[in-house]
């Protein structure tokens, strides 16, 4: 590991507003704010938001500042990543952003039933051979359920065609409710302030001419019963991995 990335982890010990967990923090020690984000971390209430996967932290911190009644969580595995962010919020001294450093496999551990208000997922990997590392499988959706309030909404936003598809065939099998669909954010005329916020992936993919797609839908509570993994082996595969994310720095 190089001195670069020891020296970020080490500043993201002494940032109030960054919470270290990894799996095997959270099995031994539990985490002490599940069920009480909005007492102890959030004292002036509003919803609680979640981006999984939040990367550099981009669009946490413009929720954030676009959003002062709400409280945002960006949720990522990548601390290097994780501290561009959280200098932003230090910088900015925003009081309803924090930075939770975890596997989003775990994200039932950090809290209780009914506790978040919405979910944003943007730009993840695809993942086009591995089904249940896709954010947006059953396997994964069976968990936000876990934690979302029973109306609360799922939006994610992709320059993944293949992604995209999958994504409306889960919604499709399992009778999701859609609040919005596009294949085509900004030349659908659908963008608000909101949706246009543009992550580092994001303005890399638009330079590269691909359309960004974005579907919100409400999963439903857990009670409404088991979930159906769509068919998806017919799906086209991305023609641009020649981009890998990875090689995003």
């Amino acid at each position: 590991m190089g001195k670069n990335k020891l020296k970020k982890f080490a500043e993201l010990e002494t940032l109030p507003f960054v919470l270290q967990y990894p799996r095997e923090r959270i099995i031994s020690e539990g985490f002490p704010f599940k069920g009480e984000w909005k007492s102890k971390l959030f004292p002036l209430g509003g919803p609680l938001v979640l981006e999984l996967g939040c990367g550099k932290g981009e669009y946490t911190v413009a929720l954030a500042k676009n959003n002062p009644d709400s409280n945002f969580v960006g949720v990522d595995i990548k601390g290097a990543r994780l501290w561009s962010g959280a200098k932003e919020v230090e910088k900015s001294g925003l009081g309803n952003a924090f930075f939770l450093r975890t596997e989003i496999e775990n994200i039932s551990q950090f809290f209780e039933p009914g506790e978040i208000d919405e979910i944003w997922i943007t730009f993840p990997d695809p993942q086009m051979q591995k089904v249940r590392k896709r954010l947006t499988s059953t396997g994964f959706i069976k968990r936000y359920r876990q934690i979302l309030k029973p109306d609360g909404i799922i939006h994610l936003k992709t320059d993944s065609p293949f992604l995209y598809e999958y994504t409306n065939r889960v919604i499709a099998e399992n009778n999701f409710e859609v609040i919005r669909n596009t294949d085509d954010l900004y030349g659908s005329g659908m963008a608000d302030p909101v949706d246009s916020i543009k992550t580092y992936y994001e303005t890399q993919w638009l330079a590269r001419g691909k359309k960004i797609k974005m579907i919100s839908f409400k999963p439903g509570p857990a009670s409404k019963g088991d979930l159906q993994e769509p068919q998806a082996d017919d799906i086209p595969k991305d023609d641009y991995r020649a981009y890998p994310r990875h090689n995003f720095k």
